[in-house]
């Protein structure tokens, strides 16, 4: 079910809104919860248990590392996990690939290579759980004990598929106790909008273009058409994937979340370091914080601060 689409504005976001705003204050977070997972099933089916599972396998894990003075075993563990549900979902098919072309030349032959259907927002919902996780290790937050509450941060609809990333810490206090104001309802419509019209209006419209550029036989491929492929393409995957983050800010506003900001202008960067400081910014803080820092960054020299950067 896209942001877009007809159902979601007319129907599904227009009931979640009414079941949400006539349920109790503490039974808001079980109505939010419940509409992420319909809202997940409808695309995904039934990867919808895989979903559950993760939630259910990360709250005991949360609980088992604040209660355990050795609580580092419990969050490898939780890491080896979710990064597992990466590796097999996302990229066990590319992996037998790349074995499969180095194995040709000395003539392994590793058969056919699986297929295995991707369930869609797993890097996100992946990428939620593991900062959770992490926080609760590093005494930064508190765990959940409720594992209803643990799915509603995790599966929140609104960044469920298309992101941003939402640090647990940044969201912990709504997670309990919020409320939503007249004016979170105009700028959360105002900000909808805007990322509706970016999909629809500009997105979709770049997507005609580039698809009847890239779509004509190479030999009618002329240096003008493929340049106005390249550039609509351009626009089209940050107007598209900006258009979304701004629609996913927009909800969280509705049901008084404020969710971070994913997009600043990146194509004025001055040069690829600012360009992915304004691209995706949750995703490229995330593997700053989460894995270049703690790998060593550049306190260790030259070599390993490039070593760091490769592995990132």
């Amino acid at each position: 079910m896209l942001f877009s689409s007809n159902i979601f504005v007319f129907l599904f976001l227009p009931v979640s809104l009414v079941l949400y705003g006539i349920a109790p204050k503490k039974a808001r977070n079980g109505v939010l919860f419940a509409m992420s997972l319909l809202f997940y099933a409808w695309g995904s089916g039934v990867f919808v248990l895989l979903l559950l599972l993760s939630i259910l396998v990360n709250w005991a894990l949360a609980l088992g590392i604040a209660q355990d003075s050795h609580g580092r075993r419990w969050l490898h563990v939780g890491i080896f996990y979710n990064l597992g549900l990466l590796i097999v979902f996302k990229y066990a098919t590319f992996t037998h690939e790349c074995l499969a072309w180095l194995a040709a030349p000395v003539g392994i032959t590793l058969g056919t290579a699986p297929t295995i259907p991707l369930p869609i927002g797993i890097s996100f919902f992946s990428f939620h759980a593991l900062t959770y996780l992490v926080e609760v290790f590093r005494c930064t937050s508190t765990p959940l004990r409720s594992w209803i509450d643990v799915g509603m941060y995790i599966s929140s609809f609104p960044q469920l598929i298309a992101g941003p990333i939402v640090r647990y810490s940044c969201i912990r206090n709504a997670i309990e106790q919020r409320s939503t104001t007249m004016a979170d309802v105009l700028v959360g419509g105002w900000r909808f909008s805007i990322g509706l019209a970016k999909k629809v209006l500009i997105a979709d419209g770049l997507g005609v273009v580039v698809d009847r550029a890239f779509g004509l036989p190479s030999a009618e491929l002329g240096t003008a058409v493929a340049w106005l492929g390249a550039v609509c393409y351009a626009l089209q995957i940050y107007y598209d994937f900006s258009g979304y983050s701004d629609m996913a800010v927009g909800l969280g506003r509705f049901f008084g979340l404020r969710l971070p900001e994913n997009f600043n202008q990146p194509y004025l960067a001055r040069n690829v370091r600012d360009f992915w400081r304004r691209w995706h910014m949750t995703l490229s803080e995330f593997f700053r914080d989460f894995v270049y820092i703690p790998l060593g960054g550049s306190r260790h020299g030259e070599s390993r601060t490039y070593v760091n950067l490769i592995l990132v």
